[in-house]
């Protein structure tokens, strides 16, 4: 008999696989470079020295009775440790180096909704808060980005589908009443540096958002709205764009000041998920386009 094959098995991924990925996440003349490496070691550098003690003297102050931070870092869940740790890897080179690591966390039993949950996109999170923060620019936050997407694919087996950057397409939208499109142009970079091919429309009403979703596939999109005010045009707008998108198993995400305040928002209006920040942002869309390839499959063998 057959021996049973463990739901833990590491993914079958060789060096030239994540090499030939990367072509596929991130935009071609960002390695074109010089100082690429340089920029990298020294981001590493600030993480380990800077970010990750203040985040442990953080945790020692906010919760003085809490346990030594040798076990929280063992404790099941990913910790603040782990997502530093993570970010530290992937604003490396090796890409190896941050499979390895999500598997020692997958291995102590975490789904992988569970750690895009709690460690792949808080650690995107973080790289955006730090570029906020003048801490690393908007380089080194899309080659760490788009890292956390690769990793991604890898665990949700999306790097083997074929003509795979002819899907990664994502449709931003202003939700028909938002006068603020600042906030768009800003999120629109990251997916484009990262890998996608990006249409953005600042006008238009319901119907021509649903229009252009429905005469071009595309994997992901983002509707973004100024205020409570803008809540019922976008869930009118999401509604219609679910009925007549070419691809019936699209994925929507929101983004606005009301979401980042409560995330849960955004399946009130419809939507399949939320991101606080650009960066993050990237990485839900790449989980959207996972769901999605995944639900194309099951249709095909059905």
């Amino acid at each position: 008999m057959g021996q049973a094959s463990s739901p833990f098995a590491r993914p079958a991924i060789d060096g030239q696989s994540l090499k030939r990925l990367e072509t596929h996440y991130i935009a071609p003349e960002f390695y074109r470079r010089e100082d690429v490496a340089e920029r990298q070691a020294k981001l590493a550098r600030i993480v380990s020295n800077q970010i990750v003690p203040r985040l442990l003297k953080l945790h020692s102050e906010a919760v003085p009775a809490a346990p030594p931070v040798k076990l929280v870092i063992e404790a099941l869940a990913p910790t603040s440790a782990d997502i530093t740790g993570l970010a530290d890897i992937v604003l490396g080179s090796d890409l190896e180096a941050a499979a390895a690591y999500v598997l020692v966390l997958r291995d102590r039993g975490l789904s992988m909704d569970m750690l895009f949950l709690e460690l792949i996109e808080p650690t995107a999170r973080m790289l955006g808060e730090m570029w906020d923060r003048d801490e690393c620019d908007f380089i080194d936050v899309t080659l760490g980005v788009a890292r956390l997407q690769k990793l991604l694919s890898i665990f949700n087996d999306t790097y083997t589908l074929l003509a795979l950057d002819e899907r990664r397409h994502v449709l931003m939208a202003m939700t028909p009443g938002n006068q603020h499109s600042f906030g768009v142009k800003i999120v629109e970079r990251f997916p484009l540096a990262a890998g996608w091919q990006v249409r953005t429309e600042l006008e238009g009403t319901s119907a021509d958002i649903a229009e252009i979703a429905k005469n071009r596939w595309f994997a992901v999109v983002g509707l973004t709205a100024g205020s409570e005010r803008q809540l019922e045009s976008m869930r009118s707008t999401i509604a219609q764009i679910r009925r007549e998108s070419r691809n019936q198993a699209v994925g929507i995400m929101v983004g606005g000041p009301m979401f980042t305040a409560n995330p849960a928002l955004a399946h009130d209006v419809g939507a399949d998920a939320t991101a606080p920040n650009a960066p993050s942002a990237v990485i839900v869309a790449q989980k959207l386009f996972d769901l999605s390839a995944a639900a194309l499959q099951g249709i095909a063998r059905a």
